[in-house]
């Protein structure tokens, strides 16, 4: 029994390092890769940088990458276990299904704690170190700022143009400062610059160098290095505020006391008649505690998500015995689709209080490991 236990749990490890690493790509392809691409292909980053980006993107991606191939992996190994007889050869020989599937179900259990890790803490982390490393590319390429040979009118006050750019390095230079946003009453030439991105300020500082100033009425003036703080617009800016679903656990944590505080503060500084007259303002500082509520429970409810999936997904792949690996994904597909349906909702409910929506994300973990437990058992019984 224990040479079929090892057999099978090899080929769980087996089939899930295959099926994360299809899913990962897949979803790496159809998130974040097409955003940072067109920088790659226009020669405007490295492959250091897509690199770079690629490796903080991965961990947040085995969030869902994860739970997806261990459902799949059961999928296929069960279904090919199933179908070639090899579980009614093991029942002959006085083996349960109980029993030899136990080592796999300790290992979905293991797999729950290294999810846990990855959606609580590092998928976070990583997922706001990306967010945050490519609007500084954006800004600094000026991919959307500053494209090469454009006039660019974007900026309060500036017209600029750019002859070439690699990366934040510029080249043949021109800025025409404006009065009242029509009049040209100076322009800067220089050979050479770079660009730099100040966030808390909202700006792009533009370094020029060797470069000499044309004004009405004045003779032409040179100088070494000059700077020009061009202010972003903010409705085509690309910087983004903290958001809560890029917090760690910890972050969430730190989030709801202070939101609570908060709204104690207010329910113990105003009279009732106070409270009543401010009562929208108060209910929409209450709602703003169950999205970070809805956040902490969206968590920890995804690290069990394995051993749902695991559980059905056993049972599950014995009833189909089919030894297809298209099938074993379309089943795989459909349930993942059915259990992100509830996050999805709770998602769109995370600003009513009243519907509990931070408890709606564990249903489908519910559903899952009670739906399991009961194939689990006619299965084993044969």
């Amino acid at each position: 029994m224990k040479t079929l236990q090892a057999y099978l749990t090899r080929q769980i490890l087996a089939s899930l390092l295959m099926t994360v690493a299809v899913f990962t790509f897949v979803l790496l392809l159809g998130s974040a890769l097409k955003e940072i691409l067109p920088y790659l292909l226009n020669n405007q980053v490295g492959f250091g940088t897509v690199a770079k980006a690629t490796g903080l993107l991965i961990p947040f991606l085995w969030v869902f990458a994860l739970p997806m191939g261990m459902l799949t992996a059961t999928l296929l190994i069960f279904g090919r276990f199933s179908a070639d007889q090899e579980l009614t050869a093991a029942r002959a020989s006085g083996i349960s299904l109980l029993s030899l599937i136990s080592p796999i179900l300790l290992l979905s259990l293991a797999f729950c704690t290294l999810s846990a890790l990855i959606t609580m803490e590092i998928g976070p982390r990583c997922r706001a170190a990306y967010t945050d490393m490519f609007d500084k590319v954006k800004v600094q390429l000026a991919g959307f700022q500053l494209p090469e040979g454009r006039y660019i009118n974007t900026f309060p006050g500036f017209i600029v143009y750019v002859g070439k750019k690699h990366e934040d390095q510029l080249e043949d230079v021109w800025v025409f400062q404006l009065e009242q946003e029509t009049n040209v009453v100076l322009t800067v030439h220089s050979r050479r610059g770079r660009v730099e991105l100040d966030k808390p300020s909202n700006t792009i500082n533009l370094y020029l160098y060797e470069g000499k100033i044309l004004q009405a009425d004045q003779n032409p003036g040179s100088f070494q290095e000059g700077i020009y703080p061009l202010r972003i617009d903010p409705a085509k800016s690309s910087n983004r505020s903290a958001r809560i679903d890029d917090m760690t656990f910890s972050q969430l944590l730190d989030e709801l006391h202070y939101r609570e505080q908060l709204d104690r503060r207010i329910s113990r500084s105003l009279s009732k008649d106070q409270l009543v007259t401010m009562k929208k303002d108060w209910e929409r500082n209450r709602k703003g505690i169950t999205p970070v509520m809805f956040q902490m429970h969206r968590q920890v409810a995804f690290s069990f998500a394995c051993f749902g999936f695991t559980l059905l997904g056993i049972p599950l792949g014995i009833r189909v015995q089919r030894r297809e690996t298209n099938i074993g994904i379309a089943i795989a597909l459909v349930l993942v689709a059915f259990y992100y349906l509830f996050f999805l909702v709770g998602q769109s409910l995370d600003t009513r209080p009243d519907c509990a929506p931070y408890l709606i994300v564990w249903l489908p973990n519910f559903i899952f490991q009670a739906v399991g437990a009961v194939l689990l058992w006619r299965a084993n019984r044969g």
